[in-house]
């Protein structure tokens, strides 16, 4: 599968992709959800789908976006029965999409956004390992945060299936990352738990576990899937390695915090409307 690094000649990008990442390009840049682009090419072709991501990836940063990292999605074992697959999906994170911790979601900044608790890992090594283990992420991991995905998506009213998430940047939106660095030694990620809470009602709630049995399998995951792409991790990445719960929607004026236990608190609010436009 090609990376984001490649740079393929524009008449060589099949008209179908350029036509599902113009349309996923034109939603962004609009503020108005598109169709599904599932229909522009075959039903399951998640190669074809990666492709279209990578295109408007190579958009970004030939616009100066700068990406610091990768999100995992479809941790969830109902989320992939739900939509057909038997493995999680990836995007990546540009530098302009984080969030500062306690900070505000500007008004229409995202167009339906839901918000999910999750353990972030930061690199202090590569992980090139086309078979990555548990072990080799412990011993390049640096620390770990709390973190907040808000995920977003360009498909209306998340009518998606995986190629529509897929080329849809894994539905990736922003990130929060919480303040206190933890070091992995003596941290079992399998058994941390996490609540979080809108306006101080809980609305999700889970465990390490829950994330394809711990953070540590699914970012091992993430990491051989992009070695064996010949793109992969970096020291200095930042690692959203899924949801520990299912995600919440957010509207304007809610305030959303997630603690994990052993990993503290994130907390991020959305603007009213009317302000920040």
């Amino acid at each position: 599968m090609p990376t984001v690094t490649d740079r393929v000649p524009p008449d060589a990008v099949p008209p179908a992709v350029v036509k599902a990442a113009d349309t996923l390009a034109e939603a962004t840049r609009t503020g108005a959800a598109c169709p599904p682009v599932r229909t522009l090419f075959d039903e399951g072709d998640i190669e074809t789908a990666y492709v279209v991501q990578r295109l408007n990836l190579q958009r970004g940063q030939a616009a100066g976006q700068r990406i610091i990292g990768r999100k995992i999605g479809l941790t969830s074992p109902a989320v992939q029965h739900q939509l057909g697959v038997d493995q999680p999906d990836f995007g990546a994170l540009f530098a302009d999409m984080a969030v500062p911790e306690g900070g505000e979601v500007p008004a229409g900044r995202l167009l339906q956004p839901r918000v999910e608790a999750e353990v972030a890992l930061v690199l202090g090594h590569d992980l090139p390992h086309r078979q990555c283990t548990v072990v080799d992420v412990l011993r390049a991991t640096d620390f770990a945060l709390p973190a907040l995905e808000i995920v977003d998506s360009r498909v209306k009213d998340w009518d998606i299936s995986i190629v529509d998430t897929v080329a849809d940047n894994a539905s990736s939106g922003l990130f929060v990352l919480g303040g206190s660095p933890a070091p992995l030694t003596g941290l079992n990620l399998r058994s941390v738990r996490m609540t979080m809470t809108r306006g101080g009602e809980v609305v999700s709630e889970g465990t390490g576990a829950d994330c394809l049995g711990s953070p540590l399998n699914a970012a091992a995951w993430l990491a051989s899937a992009l070695a064996r792409m010949g793109d992969p991790l970096r020291a200095g990445d930042v690692v959203l390695t899924g949801a520990l719960g299912p995600m919440a929607p957010a509207a304007p004026g809610d305030v959303f915090e997630a603690r994990i236990s052993n990993l503290g608190t994130v907390r991020v609010g959305f603007a009213a409307e009317g302000e920040n436009q």
